[in-house]
């Protein structure tokens, strides 16, 4: 095999490394910038050469489909477009024709087929001769219509796409880093091809029609503009389009790219076709394009600059992220300074190291990435010890992908729920920490242990910087941690996340000490004497308090607390003695206490009961609006059943039943 063969080789399958990692995976080994370049570079090769290997993926329509949905055949091939980034060139393809200028959106292909005016089927586009049928899920997205009052045969083609906004809405409830979907598209493509409808449903995937393939008996005057407004009139929603010709074209193109960064909507380009049906039939299609119409990619702006470093992030799976911090720089209008490397396999393609030259630009005008390394140097040293715990690391090939893990299972990142469960509301409740903060805190290595929750303050700088914090929303987490400090015991012990000690337990155990530092020291004998503790809760207390790390951080969280002496109300006998027994339903807004479950934790430790609805078994209501004319009200009054505030409720604890 001589070098050119080699290189076309070695091109090819590098190229289909790619897409199988990115379509069937759902991983990226190299950015879309690196493998149009490659692409680019084969296709020149194998038309100076005259050379086509059966494999290459300029002779392939898309990546062959794997799941299980069940396949079928297409009517008719969907080929992909021919494209470019010239805007010349998209001008000279539309000469002195009429064309139809629209956003090439970036989500998943659909075809859609419409008998006597209902949806029957939805397929996917899958390898352009395959696709998957998704009608269950089709019929569930957002702006579908199910039923149109054209009622002959209809079958057309739109992009299923996720806007932006609901992507970040889905993400924002994935604490975990690693686990957040990298962009729209692979949310939609995930969305889309679901076995659950139900989770199509929750994704708000909604369906744009760009292409009208069949329409029994309908006179479109020859023009795909008389389509488009057919389609709207028919109720879907359509690509937004914009007529063009050769003398504004130009113009026009600009007029869509100022557009892109203020879209909700995900696009990698744009698509031009002739507006004349007849005409761009006539011109018949190559084995992988058709000739009707061109696909426009944004020529991406780059900027050179220097990489610094390669921050490594650790997440609660164990997954090690490697973010490229370089040199800021201007692009579309904003700064940039880091870009996600995705992976091992990733950094290797570009062969990074310290030091070196590296063009980065904005993926579809929104996501920073390196474009190219002029440098390459391929001196990055990958981690043996976790950013975070200094823990030993692993490589891990993930179907040829390979990618970094911490394997110490006590590592901080791996505990991102511990930190949450000791900022919880029945705990210490510190507003403002959600999973995901905590997650970025650790990450960045504000938080090893739990005392460190109250010397954020020693991170002030870094924290201002952190997107989504500023001056305000920083003072106002620190104002939450100083709130804290103030607690009480119960709430300290089950902060601590004790297995099997639910907050019920705590108050029990806060109960039986009085001095803080006798928790520590508590033993089975003295743990067994509260009411409901087993052998098995009491080994887990006393357990807890027998590792030294965990003595430790005791001792360490007690010199930052203030806690609370808890004698007044916990050792008056007369609540145990009235509420114990008794049945009680809470109704309405609370204000001596933060919350309904709170209220039901404290008469549930003293043996009384709480239900959620009024009954003849029921002692007393509880509502702060003893007069309202709520349901509750009215059937306690029905049944006489005693209404009471706060407190009255705290009046008859101390007192007794005197009313």
């Amino acid at each position: 095999m001589d070098d050119l063969q080699k290189k076309m080789r070695d091109l090819i399958d590098r190229l289909n490394a790619a897409a199988k990692a990115y379509y069937v995976d759902g991983q990226e080994i190299m950015s879309n910038y690196e493998y149009d370049a490659l692409y680019d570079e084969l296709e020149a090769l194998e038309k100076s050469s005259g050379i086509h290997m059966s494999d290459s993926p300029t002779l392939k329509v898309g990546y062959e489909v794997l799941s299980e949905l069940p396949k079928e055949h297409h009517e008719s091939p969907m080929l992909s477009l021919d494209k470019t980034k010239e805007p010349e060139t998209l001008r000279d393809f539309l000469g002195d024709k009429k064309g139809i200028l629209s956003w090439k959106m970036d989500g998943l292909t659909v075809v859609l087929t419409y008998e006597k005016g209902e949806l029957q089927k939805a397929v996917t586009r899958g390898n352009g001769e395959v696709g998957e049928i998704v009608t269950q899920n089709a019929k569930v997205f957002k702006n579908i219509p199910l039923k149109i009052p054209f009622k002959g045969r209809l079958i057309i083609r739109g992009e299923a796409v996720i806007h932006y906004s609901d992507f970040e809405k889905v993400n924002e409830q994935i604490p975990e880093l690693d686990a957040k979907y990298k962009n729209p598209r692979n949310l939609c493509s995930g969305s889309v091809r679901q076995l659950d409808p139900h989770v199509t449903a929750e994704r708000n995937v909604r369906f744009y029609a760009f292409s009208l393939v069949e329409a029994e008996e309908v006179d479109f005057k020859d023009s795909v503009r008389v389509q488009m407004e057919w389609l709207k009139s028919t109720g879907f929603d359509v690509v937004a389009y914009k007529e063009t010709d050769r003398e504004r074209i130009l113009s026009d193109i600009e007029e869509f790219e100022k557009k892109v960064a203020v879209n909700d909507f995900p696009s990698d380009g744009l698509v031009l076709m002739f507006d004349d049906i007849a005409y761009g039939i006539s011109l018949g299609r190559t084995a992988k394009f058709p000739r009707n119409a061109m696909a426009f990619k944004w020529k991406d702006e780059t900027a050179e600059t220097i990489l610094r470093r390669i921050e490594w992030s650790a997440s609660r799976t164990g997954l090690i992220n490697p973010i490229a911090v370089f040199d800021t720089v201007e692009l579309e209008g904003t700064s940039v300074s880091r870009a996600s490397l995705h992976n091992i396999s990733y950094i290797k393609s570009l062969k990074l190291g310290i030091g070196d030259r590296i063009n980065v630009f904005k993926a579809n005008m929104i996501i920073p990435q390196i474009a190219d390394n002029l440098t390459n140097s391929d001196n990055i040293r990958i981690p043996d010890a976790c950013p975070v715990c200094s823990g030993n690391t692993r490589i891990n090939d993930d179907n040829g992908v390979l990618t970094l893990y911490c394997i110490n299972e006590s590592c901080p990142a791996k505990h991102i729920k511990r930190f949450a469960h000791f900022v919880s509301r029945d705990a210490l409740n510190i507003e403002g920490l959600s999973e995901a903060t905590i997650e970025r805190f650790v990450q960045r290595h504000f938080l090893k242990s739990l005392p460190d929750l109250f010397h954020l303050h020693e991170h002030g700088e870094e924290i201002m910087q952190m997107e989504g914090f500023g001056e305000k929303s920083y003072q106002k987490l620190l104002q939450a941690v100083e709130k804290s400090r103030k607690t009480r015991l119960y709430r300290l012990i089950y902060g601590l996340g004790i297995s099997g000690i639910g907050l019920s337990g705590a108050r029990a155990v806060s109960a039986l000490f009085s001095d803080p530092k006798e928790i520590k020291t508590a033993d089975e004998t003295s743990l067994l004497s509260i009411d409901g503790f087993g052998e098995v809760l009491a080994k887990a207390f006393t357990g807890y308090f027998q590792k030294e790390e965990n003595i430790t951080e005791y001792d360490a969280l007690l010199k930052e607390l203030d806690i609370e002496d808890e004698s007044d109300e916990n050792s008056t006998q007369d609540a145990g003695e009235f509420i114990k027994g008794k049945v009680f339903v809470i109704t309405g807004s609370l204000y001596a206490y933060e919350n309904r479950s709170q209220l039901k934790e404290y008469i549930e430790d003293r043996g009384g009961k709480v239900s959620g609805s009024v009954s003849s078994k029921t002692d007393y209501l509880i509502n702060n609006d003893s007069e309202s004319s709520s349901s509750k009200n009215k059937k306690a009054k029905e049944l006489g059943v005693k209404i009471v505030t706060e407190e009255e409720f705290h009046n008859l604890v101390k007192n007794g039943d005197m009313m």
